[in-house]
């Protein structure tokens, strides 16, 4: 009997090791899996931060394009043709659009707007403040941008 015992727990105590050098390599391809996992999702946030590092770039090329165009054309629209009412056409277009639209068609509206508003009882600075919103701001903004911005490209 004791023979049998001596046998069955030799047997178990040689496959321990086994069983063990199995369950540490079972163990040891998780963990290669999961860090193969992790530089899978390393690998794909660089190369989404290079996609947009690549958009930003090309958005900002858009942008120096477009400003250089802009400089060109205003450049462009200063030359003298040598006709003289072409040339007095010319340099009168922009500020009689900005006459037309900015003061004549816009106070206009702006008024028209403002009686309206007094008249289905909205008090007078209400009325004000509900005509000067965000796109009358940003329309005048760009009212100067361009006037301004216009004569700082000419001086250089």
């Amino acid at each position: 009997m004791l023979t049998i015992l001596g046998s069955l727990f030799g047997g178990l105590f040689r496959l321990a090791p086994e069983l063990m050098k199995w369950l540490d390599k079972k163990d040891e391809r998780a963990h290669e899996l999961a860090m193969f996992d992790k530089q899978i999702e390393a690998d794909k946030l660089r190369a989404q931060e290079k996609i947009e590092e690549i958009q930003t770039q090309g958005e900002y090329t858009l942008d120096a394009a477009g400003l250089s165009a802009l400089q060109e054309a205003i450049k462009a629209q200063g030359q003298m043709t040598g006709v003289k009412w072409v040339d007095a056409i010319n340099s009168l277009m922009r500020p009689l659009i900005t006459f037309w639209w900015v003061i004549v068609l816009s106070t206009v509206a702006e008024v028209c707007m403002y009686i309206s508003l007094v008249h289905a009882g909205v008090p007078g600075i209400d009325a004000v403040l509900k005509l000067w919103g965000p796109e009358e701001k940003a329309t005048v903004a760009g009212i100067i941008n361009f006037w301004f911005l216009d004569r700082v490209i000419r001086k250089r």
